[in-house]
């Protein structure tokens, strides 16, 4: 029988949350909140003078070609990252599932990419595509495949996408293992009774009880890759070539901390986190009306 918690005031519960909301806080609507009010102000190069200019910086910002730029090359890039990390996690996550020998150690060593540092995990791609020292680099060239991330964008912005969906494939592979564990076997057993086939046992009962993870997947990795890639990027490419690599987030550092234009660089960092904050409305909206719980 299950006992619900009663709390006969209201004391002890707000100190329990207390340490989760100072938390929030300091470190999320405290910054948020100088994010904005630095975004309505100009200052200088050395922050000695300040003066409130209200919208002009978010004004310019939109009107900035290179700022359209980034974020198109954040579109594609996030949008990339997020199904290219997803679908590689599940893949595995449904070997990893099934009753093999040294299971157990291929699960853990699946699972060890996450503690790599996303700076890290560039360093370990580059050595693998760099054209000059890199092992697949210097196959490609060997091989009459003109291959130069430095020079060509496209490369650059496949081999980002690569190296960032790789740092984030661990974390989804926990999920999907789990998902695909707690998934009864007597449903998968009925199926097979009933005639379905592997292939049609995975999309007809095993992804569709797999949907509200793939939904909570689909929202942090497109969060991870609009935020939690810049170490990536900038041990990589550092937005190159001819910024055909940098995204709204890098562009931030590079115009607050390179340019040292705080005013445009706080202004686009609030419109990068309304952009994230309304695409995660519209997914809970209308993506989450398809999941099955």
């Amino acid at each position: 029988m299950r006992k619900n918690v009663i709390f006969r005031g209201k004391l002890l519960p707000l100190l329990l949350l207390s340490p989760q909301l100072a938390i929030t806080i300091v470190f999320f609507f405290w910054p948020a909140g100088q994010a904005i009010w630095s975004s309505l102000l100009r200052e200088d190069a050395f922050g000695l003078s300040r003066q409130f200019v209200g919208l002009e910086n978010f004004a310019e910002v939109l009107a900035d070609p290179t700022w359209r730029g980034a974020a198109g090359n954040t579109a594609i890039f996030a949008f990339s990252v997020a199904i290219l990390a997803i679908s590689a996690a599940l893949l595995l996550a449904v070997q990893a599932d099934k009753s093999i020998r040294g299971s157990g150690a291929y699960k853990t060593l699946l699972i060890w990419p996450y503690a790599v540092a996303p700076a890290i995990a560039a360093v370990l791609w580059l050595f693998l595509f760099h054209p000059q020292i890199g092992l697949i680099g210097r196959a490609l060239n060997a091989a009459q495949i003109a291959w130069d991330y430095r020079l060509n964008g496209g490369q650059a912005m496949l081999l980002v996408i690569i190296a960032s969906a790789w740092k984030q494939v661990s974390y989804n592979f926990i999920f999907f293992l789990a998902g695909l564990q707690s998934i009864p076997r007597s449903v998968l057993e009925a199926a097979a009774i009933d005639g379905a086939r592997p292939m049609r046992r995975f999309w007809t009962v095993v992804f569709p009880l797999l949907s509200p993870t793939t939904f909570f997947l689909l929202t942090v990795n497109l969060v991870y890759a609009f935020f939690d890639t810049f170490g990536v990027i900038h041990a990589l490419t550092q937005g190159g070539p001819a910024k055909a690599t940098e995204t709204l987030i890098y562009k931030v550092y590079v115009d607050g901390v390179e340019n040292l234009n705080l005013g445009a660089s706080a202004a686009q960092s609030v419109i990068l986190m309304a952009i994230v904050i309304a695409m995660t409305a519209v997914q809970f909206r209308f993506i989450e009306r398809k999941v099955h719980y």
